[in-house]
């Protein structure tokens, strides 16, 4: 599985910012946490939780889980 942010950052913009590093002060995050949301990775729920806090808005309003064919995804699951 793989997640997508493309909506925190449309959401973000749409408020009225610009630079991403703005973020950290904002909800509280590290800047490892950051790293991880550009590269879309996944980050821990309470940093989910700051974000969602900050931007005012639900988990479903700056993410989505991605659904990734792979072959050591699929071994497992069987």
């Amino acid at each position: 599985m793989q997640v997508d942010y493309t909506k925190l950052w449309a959401r973000y913009k749409e408020m009225g910012h610009k630079n991403k590093t703005d973020l950290i002060e904002m909800a509280g995050i590290s800047t490892n946490i950051l790293a991880k949301l550009t590269k879309g990775e996944f980050i821990s729920m309470d940093s989910i939780q700051r974000i969602c806090k900050a931007l005012n808005c639900d988990v479903g309003d700056i993410c989505v889980i991605n659904k990734v064919e792979d072959q050591k995804e699929q071994k497992w699951l069987q």
